[in-house]
């Protein structure tokens, strides 16, 4: 069973789609659900996680600087299957231990964006492992945490609203002169949940609504109008992180570009779509 403390924590993070505040208010947080090794019964852990792009996050096993690894890692070297609940979405997923250099740069990336990592690993005596958690794909739509379709809206354009407002934040608190590596990498994987999710309404959500709802061509000529400008922000946003030579000021102002878009879209779609759903 978890502590009180974390099942409070969890307690809001599955009522409030991944927000917590307090404490980990603007953190990254995940539920990681494990299999326990020597009893087979599930447990629910709290952990912050590093995007890292394609279809994994990282979750590092600090313990808070412990010498002993924590529960859930031994769990996962015996089960290495889990479900994640992002806040949006909740998925299986299957649980690497990275290696060597891999696990030394993905940790360097953590230590750049949040120093106290680096604390923690010269409190704890051990290496700290690094874990990838691959989305294990189901097929079908995504299991989004919502009750209706436009609940299902409202909480995945919600949490695009989030990790943009902490990219947002990220670069107006890093450092001016570099932009950090973790920072590099959280943009490319907004950028890509971002085309996936617009990709998905171009090709099922937008003809179903076509084709039931004629009356309604006006408004998905706009929203379809809007995704083509989007993607033109979008792969100018990833061109400004991914050169070698990548400036801070450039990669600022494409991210405000693409948030004044984005924003104005989001609510646009809601302002649209729900009320549809709702009357469906």
């Amino acid at each position: 069973m978890p502590n009180d403390f974390n099942q409070h924590v969890i307690d809001k993070f599955r009522a409030n789609n991944g927000r917590v505040g307090g404490p980990f208010e603007g953190a990254r947080l995940l539920l990681l659900t494990t299999t326990g090794a020597r009893t087979g019964t599930p447990h629910t852990t709290p952990l912050g996680y590093l995007p890292d792009g394609g279809d994994r996050v990282l979750v590092i096993a600090s313990a808070g600087g412990s010498p002993r690894h924590p529960h859930w890692f031994r769990n996962l070297l015996a089960r290495p299957r889990a479900t994640v609940e992002s806040g949006a979405f909740t998925y299986e997923a299957r649980a690497v231990v990275l290696e060597g250099e891999e696990r030394d740069h993905a940790f360097a990336r953590a230590v750049e964006a949040d120093p106290g990592w680096a604390a923690y690993q010269e409190k704890a005596g051990r290496i700290i492992p690094v874990v990838a958690l691959y989305d294990i794909a189901a097929g079908g739509p995504p299991n989004i945490n919502a009750d209706s379709p436009g609940e299902a809206l409202k909480v995945v354009h919600d949490a695009f609203r989030r990790e943009l407002a902490l990219i947002r934040k990220e670069m107006s608190s890093g450092d001016g002169g570099t932009l950090g590596a973790q920072l590099r990498v959280n943009c490319l994987a907004f950028c890509q949940g971002l085309h996936n999710h617009h990709t998905g309404e171009d090709m099922a959500m937008f003809p179903f609504l076509a084709d039931r709802h004629p009356e309604f061509a006006p408004a998905l000529a706009r929203l379809r109008e809007e995704h083509e400008r989007i993607s033109v922000l979008v792969e100018d946003l990833r061109r400004a992180v991914s050169a070698a030579d990548a400036e801070p000021a450039t990669a600022r102002t494409e991210v405000e570009r693409l948030t004044a878009e984005l924003e104005a879209h989001l609510a646009y779609e809601e302002q649209q779509l729900i009320p549809l759903f709702q009357a469906a």
